[in-house]
């Protein structure tokens, strides 16, 4: 939660006295006063009912707590965002009395507002509030409306694991660099330098990633020699299926 805020205040799409925090104990509300913009509360009665857009940013097992505590300080006319993984719209729905819900799945790198994060609506959100939410998501990086819920376990698939696929390729890639002979240091300079340009060059193009393949590897080269040891062990396929195991991973905790 506290991400958002200071990408919110760095976007200067609120200011820090439209900006209202929760905290569970008066001590963590204090001590962030003392570092940080905003409005620290830990009373939900002082904060909930004032707010346009409620923000719920905490784990899905803190969820039933939450619910809890601000139940009966909400209003119809408050558009919700919720940023927990696992726990559906209606159930929000249910516990709280509201209709005006939206959902979204963000991903690390939203940290340093480089993030891409899915989101979803209830049919009772309008389209004035629906682009107020997308504003304030576009603080962490870029976003995708999807029309059904489901697709959010798609995206925490792809997007929201995707990071740790990103680093476990680079990590066999900074190893093979040491084994061969650079020191740690340089081993990682040169796996993620080749990781940021290969990127930028992606997203600066209109190259799909195979014909970008094409222009590094030539035929019977270095390329073409490590990409058929890929092929020979299965890795495309092996990246697929565990993507695919994701999504079902997410759907179970979904229920």
């Amino acid at each position: 939660g506290l991400t958002y805020a200071q990408c919110f205040l760095r976007s200067r799409i609120v200011t820090p006295d439209q900006l209202m925090i929760l905290c569970r104990t008066y001590e963590k509300a204090n001590h962030l006063s003392a570092h940080y913009e905003g409005r620290f509360f830990s009373d939900p009665k002082l904060c909930v009912p004032e707010a346009d857009l409620l923000i719920l940013a905490v784990k899905p097992q803190d969820s039933p707590r939450l619910f809890h505590e601000i139940n009966g300080l909400t209003d119809p006319g408050q558009v919700l965002l919720s940023i927990m993984a696992g726990v559906r719209m209606e159930t929000i729905a249910q516990a709280l009395g509201m209709r005006k819900i939206t959902r979204a799945m963000p991903n690390l790198p939203a940290q340093i507002g480089a993030g891409v994060t899915a989101f979803s609506s209830m049919d009772e959100v309008t389209r004035i509030e629906l682009v107020m939410v997308q504003n304030l998501l576009n603080t962490t990086g870029k976003t995708v409306y999807v029309d059904k819920e489901d697709m959010l376990d798609a995206a925490t698939a792809i997007s929201g694991s995707g990071p740790a696929y990103v680093y476990y390729f680079m990590h066999a890639m900074i190893e093979a660099a040491k084994q061969m002979g650079f020191s740690p240091s340089e081993a990682e300079l040169l796996v993620g330098q080749t990781f940021t340009g290969a990127i930028d060059l992606y997203n600066k193009s209109d190259l799909s990633c195979q014909e970008w393949i094409g222009k590094v590897a030539s035929k019977g080269g270095t390329t073409e020699a490590a990409l058929r040891i890929f092929q020979e062990k299965g890795l495309y396929e092996g990246i697929t299926a565990g993507a695919n195991a994701a999504l079902k991973r997410a759907g179970e905790l979904g229920k």
